[in-house]
């Protein structure tokens, strides 16, 4: 708890309302602090505003398109069904308003002040606040950066033809055909939209395969499984020039290195976030940032300066929104319930919503071959087709893998490559958590017919 005799304006103000910042600026006025929250833009940050929320829905409607088709080998007449993007766009958009003032009542109810502006800090204990109605300075006693990331854009030459995550939600039309260039989730995940969409898609990556980070195997998996959806992949390439093509079929012409040139009418660069810290001034608190402009924290969540702290994607460890709220309640147990809690990596699980989807917690076998040794480590895999597609033409196909520490018996990880991979990797995650050994897994009954039950049916290791 904070004195009531501060001098200060606010015991905690905090820049950046996204979801780890609201979450600390709600938590910590519960615990009777004063506090406010400076925000720029839209509340609820990335995630709520062009991230997660708005990428999941994206999601959904892509994947009616292919449902629809196996419907009709399950007896369903569909006919009469088109798609229209506005509907989508604009329905995705009043949903997100929706949510922007769910978090303004949150926020005051929780009788936290919203200062609408862009920060940045004058000194240690110092903001000053730039707005189209406000020009001011505040104090805080203690000062919370969450601002989050902004998408990369390189420097070739036509790149301001291009647009990033960010528009792609605001479409004025959906294209015809689209290159998606980047190799991480977010590009995995919008090719997958568009082509769900029944865009004709390119996805153009600088190495030799996608996703780099998980488990390799899952990998292979999904980049076959594109592939035979009719998704173009391109590795090993970059976008070397964006032309415009007045006349053409396609508006634009994406030259790339290996010296194919695409025709397209989208360029949708998703190569990477960097920190949002341009501007805010930290420089003159002092507060020590990283080579890529992420700011430096310890295990608490504090800078080099004292008094200012920084969670979420503006420290680049683990860039998911739940990691952020975890931080956000470890950081108001910390600094004012006199209760510190350092924040917990561990086993973090997460999801790619590719198609199909994939899950993970945990190490990778590659990770886990070098934490343990090649000889300290047993691989249990299952790739099958699942039932739901049995009755279809959908080829699609399943893969779900377990990495065992030898002389632990412990599951150090679990990778799946299929339908509600997220939601099954949920469970296996707080099993791990708790420590769960593959003898554990293998008492455990299965739920049948799904196939989440093959993670407690896997009983000869590869190459067992």
């Amino acid at each position: 708890m904070t004195s009531s005799g501060s001098s200060y304006d606010y015991d905690l103000l905090v820049l950046g309302a996204g979801s780890g910042g609201v979450r600390a600026s709600r938590m910590a006025a519960a615990a009777g602090a004063r506090v406010a929250v400076v925000e720029v833009d839209r509340l609820g940050g990335t995630c709520v505003n062009v991230g997660c929320v708005p990428k999941k829905l994206f999601v959904y409607a892509s994947e009616v398109g292919r449902e629809m088709h196996d419907a009709r080998r399950l007896g369903w007449t569909a006919t009469g069904l088109e798609f229209d993007w506005p509907t989508l766009r604009d329905n995705k958009t009043a949903e997100i308003e929706r949510l922007n003032g769910v978090y303004r009542r949150l926020l005051e109810d929780a009788s936290v002040e919203i200062l609408r502006g862009r920060g940045s800090l004058v000194d240690r204990h110092t903001v000053r606040i730039e707005g189209a109605e406000v020009s001011r300075e505040v104090s805080a006693a203690k000062i919370l950066i969450a601002v989050g990331g902004w998408p990369n854009l390189p420097s070739e030459p036509g790149v301001e033809h291009a647009i990033t995550s960010n528009e792609m939600f605001y479409l004025p039309e959906l294209p015809r055909h689209a290159v998606v260039a980047g190799g991480g989730y977010i590009a995995v995940e919008f090719a997958g939209i568009l082509h769900g969409l029944g865009v004709d898609t390119t996805l153009v990556y600088r190495r030799d395969l996608f996703l780099r980070g998980f488990d390799r195997d899952v990998r292979e998996a999904l980049r076959d499984e594109m592939r035979r959806q009719g998704i173009r992949l391109v590795f090993g390439e970059i976008i070397e020039e964006i032309r415009e093509t007045p006349g053409g079929e396609c508006r634009l012409e994406a030259r790339l290195s290996g010296g194919d040139r695409l025709a397209t009418d989208l360029v949708l660069y998703a190569i990477g976030r960097t920190p949002n810290t341009r501007g805010l001034g930290l420089e003159n608190a002092g507060v020590e940032l990283g080579e890529n402009g992420a700011i430096c924290v310890d295990e608490y969540g504090r800078t080099s300066v004292d008094n200012i702290f920084a969670i979420g994607d503006v420290t680049d460890r683990v860039n998911l929104t739940p990691v952020a709220l975890h931080e956000a309640m470890c950081l108001v147990r910390t600094l004012f319930h006199d209760d510190p809690i350092p924040f917990d990596h561990e086993l973090v699980a997460s999801a790619v919503f590719s198609h199909p989807p994939i899950g993970a917690v945990g190490l990778t076998e590659e990770e886990a071959r070098k934490v343990c040794g090649d000889d300290s480590v047993e691989i249990y895999r299952s790739h099958f087709k699942p039932l739901k597609h049995t009755l279809t033409e959908n080829e699609g196909r399943s893969l779900m893998k377990l990495v065992v520490d030898k002389a632990s018996r412990r599951v150090v990880g679990a990778h799946m490559l299929g339908a509600d991979a997220g939601e099954i990797m949920q469970g296996l995650a707080i099993a791990m958590k708790m420590g769960a050994t593959k003898e554990d897994f293998d008492r455990t009954i299965g739920i049948h017919p799904t196939s989440a039950e093959e993670f407690v049916t896997m009983r000869t290791p590869v190459g067992g």
